[in-house]
């Protein structure tokens, strides 16, 4: 007997489910850490007995070069229905992705979840943002004690400089030639103003260490082993936070990125009915629910979902400088290879110190 198709979906939904348990599995490439996706791989398998998930956790630099590779491998053919390609793509590399769907990697696919998602979260039925992420200041209180923390980018460059001897080597960011993230993040500062190269510079004074992981970073700042860290995800460090870690957060007041996990089918999906089941699943209350209460507490993009770790709870906790990176063509010219290369040269520059 075949799965029921969840309540309100199409008429011929219960076909795609036919479709997708023949296919017998999907294979999902992802930057999201395989903890804190288990538990939606372990209700979308229960959901769909007989479809399998097959999960690769990836940074999202070889996320995107293997897909590109194996791609190129491919020619003009089409992937074996076994074959180890990517049924779905889903990253926290915005950009990258982004240029993935605009240079025809992905297919359209209209979801039936499509109602439950901000405007900004979805391009052209293809690319679609599936949380809400701000990048924040993250530090060690026991670091600051007597100190007043730094609410803007502004205030966090001056006090860097004041404390470059004492701190040298115990600020840490991302590594933004290793990380995706990181890279698109520090794009978008760029784009803000040009306090981010003041700031830049004033970390390189401070002999900032650069990662591409933020749980390492989280965990090495909580630790206290380092002082703060700047631009990193926030889901992290509150869900750490909330566990009692003598860790704060600041979103800072001039302005707050917010980031989301892209998600798209791959135009050549061996799988690709198992890819749709797979992507309402991430986009729906139920699976936007699993990420919430995922070990780094996800904070979701959907806007009719009654968790605490919801867009609407975060703008409210945090205030309402929070700036959402729209999914979308803005994000291309980040991924320009003459911009790229000089973006890249003048932040080395800036870091060296």
């Amino acid at each position: 007997m075949l799965p029921a198709p969840p309540p309100g979906y199409p008429s011929g939904y219960d076909a795609t489910i036919a479709r997708a348990l023949r296919e017998g599995e999907v294979v999902i490439y992802a930057s999201t850490d395989l903890e804190v996706a288990q538990p939606l791989i372990t209700a979308f398998e229960t959901r769909y007995p007989g479809i399998r998930v097959r999960y690769e956790d990836l940074n999202t630099v070889d996320l995107n070069q293997r897909f590109l590779a194996e791609t190129a491998a491919l020619g003009s053919g089409r992937p074996a229905p076994g074959a180890r390609y990517a049924d779905v793509l889903w990253s926290t590399a915005m950009d990258l992705q982004i240029k993935l769907v605009n240079d025809g990697n992905a297919q359209r696919y209209a979801s039936p979840e499509r109602a439950g998602l901000p405007g900004w979260a979805v391009w052209r039925d293809e690319a679609w943002g599936t949380t809400f992420e701000p990048a924040v200041i993250v530090y060690n209180r026991h670091h600051f004690a007597g100190m007043r923390a730094p609410r803007s980018r502004t205030g966090l460059a001056r006090l860097l400089q004041e404390n470059a001897p004492r701190w040298r080597g115990k600020v840490v960011t991302y590594d933004v030639e290793r990380s995706g993230v990181g890279y698109l993040l520090a794009q978008q500062d760029a784009r803000m103003g040009g306090e981010f190269w003041y700031l830049a510079q004033a970390l390189g004074r401070a002999g900032v260490q650069l990662s591409s992981s933020t749980a390492e970073m989280v965990g090495r700042i909580a630790s206290g082993e380092l002082v703060m860290g700047y631009n990193l995800l926030g889901s992290y460090a509150l869900s750490l936070m909330e566990r009692g870690a003598a860790i704060d957060v600041i979103a800072p007041r001039d302005y707050t990125l917010v980031m989301s996990r892209v998600a798209f089918i791959a135009r050549r999906a061996p799988r690709p009915n198992a890819a749709r089941l797979w992507l309402d699943f991430l986009l729906s209350r139920e699976g936007q629910a699993l990420l919430a209460r995922s070990t780094t507490q996800l904070y979701t993009v959907r806007t009719d979902t009654d968790s605490v770790h919801t867009a609407a709870a975060l703008s409210e906790r945090l205030g309402y400088a929070l700036k959402p990176i729209s999914v979308g063509p803005g994000l291309l010219a980040a991924q320009d290879t003459l911009r790229k290369r000089a973006f890249l040269a003048r932040w080395h520059e800036a870091v060296r110190g």
